[in-house]
């Protein structure tokens, strides 16, 4: 069985395993989209259908779409999704969810998770979204912004500092923007590093040791989170520190501060209920978390020979040892 085929029967299996739930009082089965670009937000996504009484095959039906980590899909694989006649279209990430609206401007369009939406242009306002989309939404700048932070008050000494980014991710432009501005009182140089596939994390991180850098900060990217484990092993062996949302640190980066991706796609499928049982799009107010999670791994940065302040630590939702 090949790759996707195994990740469909996976999340096929997942639905099948649920209560069963009353069927739709129309006697349609609603028909919803996924658009992916890697399988991370598809499983809490579908654990969160469960709670709602879908169960694939009965009362719920689910096509998937998965991009692979190449965006250039995204947009062929949307609008295939929007031939079937779904009902919902699901996705995540900004360029899934630019794809979805340039498919359609009429199905609704939950988005599981994506950089700042507004800033973005995919909704009119977090609390009147106007047109198709809603969904879950956090500011990606601030965010890469503070992770900076922490990574200077990890590493006192940091004064090069990388950032890894994704060449065909258009929210880089951005997230740059805010890394460089937050860069200038901690007196840390910024050195840019854009990738568009797996394969050239190596050639990437070959070019920082050259650089001399001190550490790395990751964007906020599907491509780059579903790359976590590939992308710390490259740092490892250039004895680079990694700094990127939590899922970074409990692959074997050393910090790790973000947003909880999982419990968002989850609640992704409390929109997609509402939207089935006849709510608009626009009358669904775009959310945003309110909490973020701080993860240390203290073996890795051992290892490194760095020692993490205790003031960090006792800030830490999870020390890795």
């Amino acid at each position: 069985m090949d790759r996707r085929g195994f990740i469909d029967a996976l999340l096929g299996g997942i639905l099948a395993a649920t209560p069963g739930a009353e069927a739709q009082q129309t006697g349609k089965i609603p028909r919803i989209g996924f658009l992916g670009q890697g399988s991370g937000p598809a499983i809490p996504f579908l654990t969160g259908l469960r709670d709602f009484g879908y169960e694939e095959g009965k009362n719920i039906v689910i096509e998937y779409r998965w991009a692979e980590g190449k965006y250039e899909r995204l947009a062929d694989l949307a609008t295939e999704l929007v031939q079937l006649r779904i009902d919902v279209l699901v996705t995540y990430g900004t360029p899934g969810v630019r794809a979805a609206k340039r498919a359609t401007t009429t199905i609704p369009i939950v988005m599981l998770a994506s950089g700042d939406a507004v800033a973005s242009g995919l909704v009119a306002s977090l609390a009147r979204p106007g047109g198709n989309v809603t969904g879950s939404t956090f500011f990606v700048p601030e965010l890469m912004a503070k992770r900076l932070e922490l990574l200077k008050e990890a590493i006192p000494r940091a004064t090069r500092v990388a950032v890894l980014a994704n060449a065909d991710d258009p929210s880089q432009v951005p997230v740059l923007k805010a890394v460089e501005s937050a860069a200038g009182p901690l007196k840390i140089a910024i050195h840019r590093f854009a990738v568009r596939r797996p394969n050239e994390f190596e050639s990437a991180f070959t070019a920082m040791a050259k650089s001399r850098v001190d550490a790395v900060l990751i964007q906020e990217d599907s491509l780059l989170v579903a790359s976590a484990r590939a992308i710390v092993d490259s740092a490892a062996t250039k004895q680079l520190a990694v700094v990127g949302q939590p899922t970074f640190a409990e692959a074997g980066g050393q910090i790790g501060y973000g947003v909880n991706q999982q419990a968002l796609a989850r609640r992704g499928a409390y929109f997609v209920d509402r939207i089935l049982k006849g709510a608009k799009p626009a009358d669904l107010p775009v959310e945003r978390p309110t909490r973020f999670e701080l993860v240390i791994n203290l073996k890795t940065a051992k290892a490194l020979g760095l020692t993490i302040p205790q003031s960090l630590l006792l800030r830490a939702d999870d020390v890795i040892e």
